[in-house]
């Protein structure tokens, strides 16, 4: 199982500067950790900071071994699709292998009308601009009456093409990735038993498209040396209904602990697990972070 890291962009601190530094300790440590990939997320018009993807990463490359799978997750929706296979496309000129690009679909009615766009159209939405993209980054000339688009295209191209993964829990989601013949990403709210459940649903639609499996997951964790402190912590996180998840969507713990929760992950058929650490200190989030390294040479 490859162990991969997705880096919380969320900071809820006064000092905006002090946010930056935050993240940017934190991919230093991914990076000295030898995980497998390093990506970040997105989100829109928030109260509170949020670090934007495609700037952060940019400066987070100059942290980072070319050679090693990197990416961002994109709100497809919420995006004009030329804009956003430029910046991807440009982002990937900075790395030797396939630029990692998470699609989802996004929720939220505030962040979606801040955005100047409708929740009741994002599925059709996502789907067009897919296409959109596919063809831009193929070099190709592209026109969409949804999008306004006329005889659009891009340069510079992804040299090393672009490593597609569609994420979502819904029957389309999982419909997409398979028929796509893309990577399909499971939520960090399943739990291992939903995961599993998932996973055959997908694994059904790509044998009926004729494609290829290939699932990745996302995940919380807390990985800290004294395990005691670790699931202390987490119980009080999750007594706290930490994002809204359920236990079994979590892992923390010791080393050993958490090597064994996302186990059971890869005896279902999860080839990737993209960690993110739960919302803890930085000095505990650091621990985590480089502790994910041993989690990653046990599950190699």
């Amino acid at each position: 199982m490859r162990i991969g890291f997705s880096l919380g962009t969320g900071q809820p601190v006064r000092d905006h500067k002090a946010g930056f530094q935050i993240i940017l300790e934190r991919g230093r440590a991914v990076s000295q950790a030898g995980l497998d990939s390093l990506t970040v997320g997105d989100h829109h018009a928030t109260p509170f900071p949020y670090y934007q993807n495609v700037p952060m990463i940019g400066r987070l490359m100059a942290e980072w071994d070319p050679a090693r799978p990197i990416g961002c997750l994109f709100l497809i929706p919420l995006w004009h699709p030329v804009l956003l296979a430029e910046q991807v496309a440009t982002l990937a000129t900075m790395s030797d292998v396939p630029f990692i690009v998470q699609a989802a679909i996004g929720d939220g009615a505030a962040q979606s009308a801040a955005m100047g766009k409708s929740l009741s159209t994002r599925g059709d939405d996502l789907d067009e601009a897919l296409r959109i993209l596919a063809a831009l980054w193929a070099g190709e000339t592209v026109s969409s009456e949804r999008f306004g688009v006329s005889e659009a295209r891009i340069a510079p191209l992804p040299p090393h093409g672009i490593d597609l993964w569609i994420a979502g829990s819904a029957p389309p989601a999982l419909r997409r990735a398979a028929e796509q013949g893309t990577a399909w990403y499971a939520d960090a709210r399943a739990t291992v038993e939903t995961a599993g459940r998932l996973l055959r649903e997908y694994t059904a639609y790509c044998h009926a498209a004729g494609t290829t499996p290939r699932a990745a997951v996302r995940k919380d964790v807390l990985v800290l040396r004294d395990a005691a402190r670790a699931n202390q912590i987490g119980d009080k996180l999750m007594e706290r209904g930490y994002r809204g998840m359920e236990r079994g969507a979590v892992a923390y713990g010791s080393v050993g602990q958490v090597v064994e929760q996302l186990g059971l992950l890869k005896e279902q058929g999860f080839g990737e697990a993209n960690l993110r650490c739960m919302m803890v200190e930085q000095s505990d989030a650091l621990e985590t972070i480089e502790l994910c390294g041993e989690v990653k040479a046990e599950l190699a």
